[in-house]
């Protein structure tokens, strides 16, 4: 069902003017946002991209990427400025994250993780200084997992480098810790645990060391990330009786100074995004959702994977960006997309 949305000349004069956005309403106490720059369609149809990852360019931030998953064919990674500018058809890859400063072959390295369902393995990529992607894996990486689904990186104070992921519709996670082979990256299983039912979104935080977990019909689950973590856990918030709607998805942090920042969430259901404060019990903050732009660019529903980053990545984006998936391309109707919006415009619709 398309919805009117009110008129975006700016912030502080929203009012309702029968433009359409092309997508599911988001929950009434959603605050209007909007994307400056959506990237290229995926080449598949229907149900296909899925999970962003932000690469930042090690000496101009203007030349960072997106790198996200097209669950039918591989990895795509696109400019600023949406462009496409490499695609690895390596598998179905399902979810991605990174993490920097890998030691490998006596570099330091990003280091790009995937879940590629087509095999059941994890991809592993480092990502070169102009921002290429190449395969680093130490062979095959077995799961193990019958349907290796959602995913996440963490690196710990001791500087030790970790992939989670889980399994399918069963809610089971695997912890491994990453470790240099030579030219090569290989895992090795530390830990597992079962959430319940289905997840997918997670995202560690190495900073205060917890592990966010989207249980989809459940509610948001925070974790130890240390790989002695066991399975002891805290509800942040809920489906049932909470500020969710079912799906919970993608789950992304938003790094401030110390323990301070935000914890964001996909809530599928309500096409919005929950925020919360990254330090403390993670109190609820507010909602944001994504409209239609006054340039056209249309609003996002039915998201599943999200990144964000506070780094400033020049001109297009000083002050950080928040990425989404949408699940319904619809100005004009193409296939998924992901949007990329400008993160002070969150900051003053939530006046974080």
């Amino acid at each position: 069902m398309r919805r009117l949305v009110p008129c975006l000349l700016s912030m502080a004069l929203l009012s309702g003017c029968g433009i359409t956005q092309g997508s599911e309403s988001p929950s009434k106490s959603a605050k209007p946002v909007f994307a400056s720059v959506e990237t290229e369609p995926v080449a598949s149809a229907n149900d296909a991209a899925d999970d962003p990852a932000i690469w930042i360019h090690p000496t101009d931030p203007s030349r960072s990427l997106i790198i996200g998953t097209d669950k039918k064919n591989g990895l795509d990674v696109y400019d600023l400025t949406g462009k496409r500018v490499q695609t690895l058809p390596d598998g179905r890859m399902n979810n991605v994250d990174l993490r920097y400063g890998f030691a490998l072959g006596g570099q330091q390295v990003a280091l790009v993780a995937a879940t590629n369902r087509t095999d059941q393995t994890l991809a592993l990529y480092a990502v070169d200084v102009n921002g290429r992607l190449s395969n680093v894996a130490d062979g095959k990486i077995a799961t193990g997992m019958a349907d290796p689904y959602g995913l996440c990186m963490y690196r710990s104070a001791a500087g030790e480098y970790f992939v989670f992921a889980n399994d399918g519709d069963t809610g089971h996670f695997k912890q491994w810790v990453l470790e240099a082979r030579g030219e090569r990256v290989g895992a090795r299983l530390v830990r597992e645990f079962g959430v319940g039912s289905q997840a997918e979104g997670c995202a560690a935080d190495d900073g205060t060391g917890a592990l966010y977990v989207a249980e989809e019909d459940v509610g948001l689950w925070r974790y130890s990330a240390a790989p002695n973590g066991g399975d002891a856990r805290t509800s942040v918030d809920t489906v049932a009786k909470g500020n969710l709607t079912d799906d919970a998805e993608g789950v992304t942090i938003y790094y401030g100074a110390g323990s301070t920042g935000y914890l964001i969430v996909s809530s599928q259901g309500s096409n919005d995004y929950n925020v919360y404060q990254r330090d403390g019990d993670n109190k609820f903050i507010g909602k944001f959702a994504i409209v239609l732009s006054p340039a056209g660019i249309d609003g996002t529903s039915d998201t599943d994977g999200i990144d964000v980053t506070s780094a400033s990545l020049g001109s297009a984006f000083p002050h950080g960006v928040f990425v989404a998936q949408d699940g319904k391309n619809t100005n004009p109707s193409a296939p998924q997309n992901f949007k990329l919006v400008p993160w002070e415009r969150i900051a003053e619709a939530l006046k974080l």
